[in-house]
C-alpha cells in the first residue's frame, strides 16, 4: 500500500539531509497518514480512510462529502 492520501492524493516529498559540514544525502519527507473511520452522511455508514492529519482536520471542519467534492 502506497503512502498516499486517499482523498487529496498527496504523497511525501524528497529532500536532503544536511550534515554539519554541509554534505548532502537524499531522504524522504513522509506525510502524517492516519487510518480513520469517518461517518458518511450520504451513505449512512462508516467509511475507513487512509488520510493525512491535515485532511482529517478539513473533514472535521467541512464534512466528508464537501471535502471529497473540493478535492476531486
Amino acid at each position: 500500500m502506497s503512502r498516499k492520501d486517499q482523498i487529496t492524493g498527496k504523497q511525501g516529498k524528497s529532500g536532503n539531509i544536511v550534515s554539519h559540514s554541509h554534505r548532502k544525502s537524499k531522504r524522504r519527507f513522509s506525510i502524517n497518514l492516519i487510518k480513520k473511520r469517518v461517518w458518511d452522511e450520504e451513505k449512512g455508514h462508516y467509511v475507513t480512510l487512509r488520510v493525512s492529519n491535515k485532511t482529517l482536520r478539513t473533514i472535521k471542519k467541512k464534512g466528508l462529502s464537501s471535502t471529497v467534492k473540493d478535492n476531486k
